[in-house]
């Protein structure tokens, strides 16, 4: 099933559109061609009920404010760029800055504030839009092109294409929030990442370069463990790093990421193509966000599996490469799986 709705209306006039794809199941996600925004994403609970799993706004506008980035497409570059800047084939480009003075999630008016076309054909939606060359500091003219897709085995398949005609950098995914039953936070949730080692930061989240192993170490989600236990062993007050996925996860056949609450009984498993993901439990969420149904975001409201390469990786040579090239074709699927247990 497949509804189209008018969503809000921008500053400019330009209106935007909320597509609504569903299962047979009832299992789906409304989605919004403003920025990508997965603005609910529906799943059954162990007594049957759907259950919207994903934080955002009750009034549709308010995805126009500085937000948390709820369920949008980051790019041109998901996650940080040290100082915003990088350089690539011997010339330096300065991107927009936006946080703490480094380039986060594309800049000031990346691919999250941009209104994409949208095409709807059964279960599947496409948004696709062109990047200009110099858009937030960044080199070539990108087309890009995300299609999201629900199957019948209650997944949500995210697929990411784009194409360049000058040599750029590029780091896509998506950054849904998710609660899988509604409480204030996610601390009783039970989290399992599928990686042996990651990339230590220094200030406001910038790598280091160096690669750490994660055993014996407070990060390690190897096994699938309570996440307020792991929270009584850390010395932050929650988590925000990049996990490096062992190479099996990539040809989707093992997930890199699980989730499960034991209240809800929703599980949910992400599969990726993706050599990281970032683990982030909502730590800079602080009560002044009102959300859907009258909830106020806390704490740790919400977690999210962002599927990527590495943060700052234009400058680390010892990282995946994020460099497209003209006759490339960048490619990435994440899938989002949900089930009860």
């Amino acid at each position: 099933m497949t509804l189209q709705n008018t969503f809000f209306t921008l500053p400019d006039g330009r209106t935007t559109k909320l597509y609504r794809l569903r299962n047979a199941n009832g299992f789906g996600a409304d989605i919004s061609d403003w920025g990508g925004i997965i603005t609910a994403l529906y799943a059954p609970d162990k007594t049957g009920v759907l259950r919207d799993v994903v934080l955002g706004y009750a009034n549709p506008a308010d995805y126009l404010k500085n937000s948390p980035y709820f369920g949008c497409i980051a790019g041109r570059y998901a996650n940080r760029i040290k100082d915003g800047r990088f350089t690539l084939d011997g010339k330096t480009f300065q991107l927009s800055q936006n946080n703490f003075g480094n380039c986060l999630h594309g800049g000031i008016a990346g691919f999250d504030k941009q209104l994409w076309n949208g095409e709807c054909d059964g279960h599947t939606l496409t948004l696709s839009r062109i990047s200009l060359d110099g858009e937030e500091g960044f080199p070539g003219n990108l087309e890009v092109k995300v299609t999201y897709s629900i199957t019948a085995d209650n997944a949500l398949q995210i697929e990411y294409f784009a194409e360049t005609d000058a040599p750029t950098v590029i780091n896509l995914t998506n950054h849904s929030y998710f609660n899988l039953d509604g409480e204030e936070t996610v601390d009783a949730h039970f989290i399992g990442i599928n990686a042996d080692s990651y990339t230590p930061v220094q200030n406001n989240g910038i790598p280091s370069g160096e690669v750490a192993e994660l055993s014996g170490t407070t990060l390690d989600l190897a096994r699938l463990i309570r996440l307020n236990g792991k929270y009584n062993r850390l010395a932050t007050d929650g988590i925000d790093h990049n996990y490096i996925l062992n190479p099996e996860c990539a040809q989707l056949e093992i997930s890199a990421a699980t989730a499960f609450s034991d209240k809800s009984g929703i599980g949910m498993e992400m599969f990726t193509t993706e050599p990281g993901v970032q683990f982030y439990t909502g730590n800079f969420l602080d009560g002044s966000v009102a959300g859907k149904n009258g909830v106020v975001y806390q704490r740790r409201g919400g977690f999210c599996f962002e599927a990527q390469h590495y943060p700052d990786s234009p400058n680390h040579a010892n990282f995946p490469s994020t460099v497209l090239r003209s006759g490339e074709t960048y490619r990435q699927t994440t899938i989002y799986r949900f089930s009860v247990g």
